[in-house]
């Protein structure tokens, strides 16, 4: 895999973030799947996505410090529209605490989609996330870093896949990539090969929740495919069972198409105070410690937690 999106070299791509965009020599260690905000219920309810900037800061912000300590430089936030994004408010973290959030565009699956995604038309679907990558996002002067889509657990509906097919359009007007949400193989397959039948590439696709597959013939055969693939459990499942996922990558030389993270945070609306938050700190207290004692070089490590999340989502 190349690594490079329009073929840039590294060093001419930018990471976009909620400080603006970033150079890979301004960063090192990048959290390539956690969550700020989220609102699971659907964007009919009553209270959807509302809650107060300074509610959120007070919550999130010692997350965030934990991080910075631990020598996480910015992290990806990965609620996209339909699930509460909401990136006025990641920025107000981001500005208190003085750290980069990557927000996406897109749109997450059925039936958490929004009015205006299910009755936009092809080219507009299209239009409306290139312009929230190149210009700025609806709710806060940024732009988008990347996009966010998702699939059924059982299959791509005409609705999700005419979404995917609008990303793919909108990352090959743009190098952004795409990550999806999707817990079946076949299904992550399937989605690798609309993308490349709209003229972009299976290197720009994150096939997000990998480990949810338990045959690993094809988180193989998507990393054949070139695509990347995320263990993104860290923290929520056992140690031994992701740190076997993750060895057996290194032993297979998927090293360079393999992101790792929580999947964790996050403040919720829907409950009193934001909710329970889970920290971000699993990877960098207990993980790499445990990787490194299995023979996983230091060097082999930064590659994975610094270089690997910046080739993936800057452009």
């Amino acid at each position: 895999m190349s690594g490079s999106s329009h073929g840039h070299t590294q060093s001419e791509r930018l990471l976009y973030t909620s400080m603006g965009p970033m150079r890979r020599e301004q960063l090192g260690m990048i959290l390539p799947h956690e969550h700020v905000f989220v609102d699971l219920r659907t964007p009919d309810q009553p209270g959807y996505a509302q809650a107060e900037a300074g509610d959120v800061v007070a919550v999130m912000a010692p997350h965030i410090e934990a991080i910075k300590q631990r020598g996480v430089t910015a992290l990806v936030e990965c609620s996209t529209i339909g699930v509460g994004r909401r990136a006025d408010l990641d920025l107000a973290v981001s500005q208190a605490t003085q750290f980069p959030i990557v927000v996406p565009t897109g749109s997450y699956r059925e039936p958490w989609i929004t009015p205006f995604v299910a009755t936009a038309d092809d080219a507009a679907l299209e239009a409306w996330m290139a312009a929230e990558l190149t210009i700025r996002l609806e709710e806060a002067d940024f732009r988008a870093g990347w996009i966010k889509i998702s699939a059924g657990d059982d299959g791509i509906s005409p609705l999700e896949e005419r979404i995917l097919r609008a990303a793919a359009r909108a990352g090959a007007r743009t190098g952004a990539i795409i990550g999806s949400h999707t817990i079946r193989g076949r299904v992550a397959i399937q989605q690798i090969d609309i993308i490349e039948e709209e003229g972009y590439s299976a290197d720009r696709f994150i096939w997000i929740h990998t480990q949810s597959e338990t045959d690993l013939g094809l988180h193989d055969e998507a990393v054949a495919r070139g695509a990347w693939i995320e263990y993104d459990h860290v923290g929520r499942d056992p140690d031994d069972a992701v740190r076997a996922l993750i060895l057996r990558a290194h032993e297979k030389e998927q090293w360079d198409q393999l992101l790792v993270s929580h999947d964790l945070g996050w403040y919720d609306p829907a409950q009193k105070r934001g909710g329970k938050q889970r920290p971000y700190t699993h990877l960098s207290d207990v993980m790499m410690p445990q990787l490194r004692e299995h023979g996983v070089s230091a060097e082999a490590l930064r590659a994975l937690t610094h270089d690997n999340p910046f080739n993936a989502y800057a452009r």
